[in-house]
């Protein structure tokens, strides 16, 4: 079965990769009882072949697995499922999703609509540089690092240290974070739109909209942590049904 012109199931009209189609099918086997916890997975080959896509695309569609944490890779022995489905609430380092998202929403917000009062000519070339170099960006870890820093520096732009230091603590969350959203939900092409608005707005001195376009931010970071983890639950919730 030839994975690669796959569409996601549900209401949205993006493409899938060859990855996440290998990923999809992987995760609803072990969702529905296919493969059970202790049970190990085909080899990559064997994979490989079942899904007619390259060894590299399947190790992809593994890491995902491990990211969700349906699954733990031993060296020399292969894949093996430890989880029937994944975590409600995943951990980002130190933190939950639920905990940096709640976090996120009352110091990035008001921190956004202070930058664009207080901002001085060099913190807004540096967010300008960023955005165009996360745009420019093709490799996902150096993205990552550029994400990290774009926030830190919104933060240090708002002409309050202790926000500063509040988003400089949970640096490392938000980027495994950020990590696991764009390896399973092809965030990186809207995020930089997102936070080019962000900077639009913090360069005009319009705090209502900087604060405005953060919260759409992570909105969309919140809508696409649910639809990872429950993404059942996510469509439900956009129809207005309840399980």
């Amino acid at each position: 079965m030839n994975l690669s012109d796959s569409r996601a199931a549900g209401p949205l009209p993006r493409r899938v990769s060859a990855m996440e189609a290998v990923l999809g099918h992987l995760r609803q086997a072990i969702e529905h009882g296919e493969y059970a916890i202790g049970d190990q997975l085909p080899s990559e080959a064997a994979l490989s072949r079942e899904f007619e896509v390259s060894r590299s695309v399947v190790r992809e569609a593994l890491r995902g697995l491990q990211a969700l944490g349906l699954t733990v890779s031993r060296t020399g022995r292969g894949t093996f499922v430890t989880a029937s489905g994944p975590p409600e609430n995943p951990t980002f380092g130190d933190y939950s999703a639920r905990d940096l998202v709640e976090v996120r929403r009352h110091v990035e917000v008001p921190v956004a609509a202070f930058a664009a009062r207080r901002r001085d000519a060099d913190q807004l070339a540096l967010l300008r540089d960023l955005v165009d170099r996360m745009d420019a960006e093709t490799g996902d870890a150096a993205w990552v690092a550029l994400d990290s820093q774009f926030h830190v520096t919104i933060a240090r732009a708002s002409g309050n240290p202790v926000f500063a230091k509040v988003i400089e603590e949970i640096r490392d969350a938000l980027a495994r974070q950020s990590a696991f959203l764009n390896q399973l939900g092809g965030r990186r092409t809207q995020s930089n739109v997102e936070h080019r608005r962000i900077v639009t707005a913090i360069a005009e001195g319009e705090e209502d909209a900087a604060a405005a376009a953060m919260t759409e931010h992570l909105d969309h970071v919140e809508k696409t942590l649910t639809t990872i983890v429950r993404p059942a639950r996510a469509g439900e919730a956009e129809t207005g049904t309840t399980a």
